[in-house]
């Protein structure tokens, strides 16, 4: 699964501003459906407030946060999955990505026009996720007939896996065929490892991004509702945020500049931090680190990884030549206050091959190539 976030969304609702907010770096934006034709591309750094804490605890010439990718792709409309809109082109981006951030507007503006001219989050909802999934239903014809030929093969390996997907094929078909996404549909283990092969759009993780107006963020409107509801039916996560009011907390360098507007506005945090966090939890990716001397460093890596596989994270050569990993985690620094304090506790682990990376582990590889 590729490693990044698709954001994705109707024509004019809030798509390119909020990646030129997440992105400091701003994207064309403007009044007119598909003023974003080719994908832009963004590298975000990841909020993390224990690596603020580890730098002041332990001193370092650099801190670097991880990082996630965010890609802005153009608006879908009615008939994407038939060409409508350019709808093969932006189609074939969201297949690139490795899950979806559904951007869907829950607020009232008659300066900027709808798509449809009328503003239902609902409706909106629909329509993106049945053309995803009618996308989808296409590749699954495609592969049914392809499949039928492998059912009569000479190989007998190719002929069995053949059998055996034809009724997991005709189980999709149907289902995407009455609009639903494939990630909906109940599979076991074996057949999600057959689906993944397929790469169908909305087997893609997807989570919902209210982008409301600024009374939107005080109280949460029925616009907002409508969406968390439709969320909750799919088992998924929503962000709220303002897109406007984040695109000019942006616009401010200076951090006591931009708390004073977070505050001003009675906002606790930025929402785009709030939605880094969630797709990079989402993407199924954690954090360890690593410290003290030229950097403070944040490292991204996947759930489940053992230590030689974090240690390849930063340069293959480690995960070649690994022999062990010293390891504490970051709340036990925040709780003895130093590292010295850590070792005088036993709280520094001396771990193997076998050891399963925590997010929140501060790591020292020992390695010999």
């Amino acid at each position: 699964m590729s490693l990044n976030c698709g954001i994705v969304g109707l024509p004019n609702v809030g798509k390119s501003t909020i990646f030129s907010a997440l992105t400091a770096a701003p994207a064309e934006a403007a009044n007119y459906p598909f003023c974003t034709i080719d994908p832009n591309i963004g590298i975000v750094s990841v909020p993390d407030p224990r690596l603020d804490k580890i730098a002041e605890m332990v001193p370092a010439d650099k801190v670097i946060p991880a990082v996630v990718e965010f890609v802005d792709i153009a608006g879908l409309v009615k008939g994407a999955s038939k060409g409508e809109g350019l709808g093969n082109k932006f189609l074939a981006n969201i297949r690139e990505v490795g899950m979806i951030v559904h951007v869907v507007r829950c607020f009232e503006n008659d300066d900027i026009v709808h798509v449809e001219n009328r503003i239902n989050p609902a409706d909106d909802i629909e329509v993106i996720n049945i053309e995803l999934a009618l996308a989808d239903l296409s590749s699954i014809e495609n592969r049914l007939s392809k499949n039928e030929r492998f059912t009569r093969a000479g190989d007998k390996s190719v002929r069995e896996k053949a059998l055996a997907l034809r009724p997991l094929l005709e189980r999709l078909q149907i289902h995407l065929g009455e609009g639903k996404p494939a990630r909906g549909m109940a599979m076991t283990d074996d057949e999600r490892s057959l689906v993944q092969e397929l790469q169908l759009i909305t087997m893609k993780k997807q989570i919902y991004l209210c982008n409301v107006d600024e009374e939107g963020i005080q109280e949460e409107s029925h616009f907002v509702a409508q969406v968390k509801k439709i969320a909750e039916e799919e088992n998924t996560e929503v962000v709220v945020l303002c897109g406007k009011l984040e695109a000019d907390i942006a616009a401010l360098d200076d951090p006591e500049e931009r708390a004073i507007f977070l505050e001003e506005a009675g906002i606790k945090e930025s929402g785009l931090s709030s939605l880094v966090r969630t797709t990079y939890k989402a993407l199924g990716l954690r954090t360890f680190f690593t410290v003290g001397g030229v950097e403070n460093k944040a490292w991204t890596f996947r759930e489940g990884m053992r230590a030689p596989q974090a240690a390849g994270v930063i340069h293959t050569d480690f995960e070649k030549g690994f022999i062990k990993a010293d390891v504490y985690h970051c709340d036990d620094l925040f709780s003895a206050g130093s590292e010295a304090a850590i070792k005088a506790a036993g709280k520094m682990r001396m771990e193997g091959k076998e050891y399963l990376v925590k997010d929140g582990d501060v790591m020292f590889f020992k390695f010999n190539v």
